[in-house]
């Protein structure tokens, strides 16, 4: 027996449902366990690390109840500024103005999502993070090394930090350029604007860890094709390459209500700013005031953090398939034994009938495709709130047009009597 097969019969008797031996391996919990964190101290996602190797959701953990406290804390504060804003939307008569008012009362929307979003997945979240742990063991019985995340750590401090900058920047700019946002109403929005960015930036921290999983699996494969091709090698190769896919499947599933309701809020978000930066180019021209440059700021937020979401998801599904399969076209099957095409044959059909795809269970495919239907559904309704707003500023001319002919007839009443005279 060759040293080669001495260490490969070794990791084959490592356990991946070895909580322990999954705790090891488990790099990739150990890098973004800073936003894990950050997510309970949110009381977004009261998830722990109950034993080695297992993340667990449980209703009476220390996590859960002070996400309950926390939440229901910051639930009063939210309500009392909530009632504040529905009352300037009722001393509002301008429907434009009532427009405007509308937005600050739609970012306060997401913080009664949590329950049903955050809490309400918490279970399935657990499970995905869980069989991060156990992908790494299997990975590591493959190819013979623990699965790395370069700068992934910094990455996530960095993007943390700028998070938390970001929704401070952004609610204080808001308040600075909107009428009537006083400066003490901003404390309900910066719990908000924080786990909407956080939710981006946690999409895009396991969209790059899939994708960096793939890479080194890629890597390694074309590797040890290039030292030895065997039918044994090649089908160990396609069932760590669908376990990969599996994680894939099980981050959109885990995460389906939370980003569905992202993209709604987003959409409808969007839509509204981008409605009222429109209506007040049609009533004064291009002459922004504060009022539209808020706005215009609002609708460029919005559409970056969607944008992130949904091409950090294609450019991670484009890499899980193309380098092993690129692999597999190149390999001469006149060179290697029939078992060995079989097994490739196989391994081809496999990548093919399991897409690597981010699907929300089945309520939408997260990539580009998404962001352009996006851009043409908020195109439509822009178009209909425009004819909208059009069609209420010819009724206010066809008013004042039929207020001024009594003013006109008496006028000319006037004239004419004066001519008899």
């Amino acid at each position: 027996m060759t040293q080669r097969q001495y260490e490969r019969t070794q990791r084959m008797a490592l356990k991946s449902s070895h909580g322990p031996t999954a705790e090891t391996h488990d790099q990739f919990y150990r890098d973004h366990k800073l936003l894990l964190l950050l997510f309970q101290v949110l009381a977004v996602m009261p998830i722990e690390r109950s034993s080695p190797g297992k993340v667990t959701f449980s209703w009476r953990s220390k996590a859960s109840i002070y996400a309950f406290f926390f939440y229901f804390t910051l639930t009063v504060l939210i309500v009392i500024v909530g009632f504040e804003r529905i009352k300037v939307l009722q001393n509002t008569k301008k429907f434009d103005d009532y427009i405007y008012g509308v937005l600050f009362v739609i970012f306060l929307i997401p913080h009664f999502w949590i329950p049903f979003v955050g809490w309400g997945v918490a279970n399935d979240v657990a499970n995905y993070k869980t069989y991060w742990g156990t992908f790494q063991v299997r990975y590591f019985r493959v190819t013979g090394e623990n699965l790395q995340f370069p700068k992934l750590k910094m990455q996530i401090v960095i993007i943390s930090i700028g998070c938390l900058l970001c929704a401070i920047i952004f609610i204080m700019s808001m308040s600075i350029l909107l009428d009537g946002f006083p400066i003490w109403q901003t404390s309900a929005y910066y719990h908000v604007m924080t786990m909407l960015n956080m939710n981006s930036a946690l999409w895009y921290i396991n969209s790059r860890g899939i994708k960096i999983a793939s890479e080194s699996l890629s890597r390694c494969f074309r590797k040890d094709v290039e030292i030895e091709c065997n039918a044994n090698m090649v089908s160990k190769y396609r069932f760590l390459w669908l376990n990969l896919s599996e994680l894939l499947q099980s981050l959109g599933n885990a995460y389906a209500r939370t980003y569905s309701t992202y993209c709604l809020f987003m959409l409808f978000n969007i839509t509204i700013a981008l409605y009222g930066t429109f209506a007040g180019v049609i009533d004064h021209g291009f002459q922004f005031s504060f009022k539209e440059l808020g706005l215009i700021v609002d609708a460029a937020y919005s559409s970056m953090l969607l944008y992130i979401f949904c091409d950090c998801s294609h450019t991670s599904t484009q890499e899980v398939a193309q380098g092993v399969q690129d692999t597999l076209l190149s390999i001469n099957t006149l060179q290697v034994d029939t078992p060995t095409q079989k097994e490739i044959d196989i391994f081809i059909q496999a990548i093919a009938m399991n897409p690597a795809i981010v699907s929300l269970k089945g309520y939408a495919e997260v990539n580009r495709e998404l962001l352009t239907g996006s851009i043409a559904t908020i195109a439509i309704y822009l178009i209909v709130l425009i004819q909208f707003k059009l069609s209420l500023l010819q009724q206010q001319l066809w008013n004042a047009a039929a207020a001024g002919l009594p003013n006109l007839q008496q006028q000319m009443n006037v004239t004419e009597n004066d001519l008899h005279l």
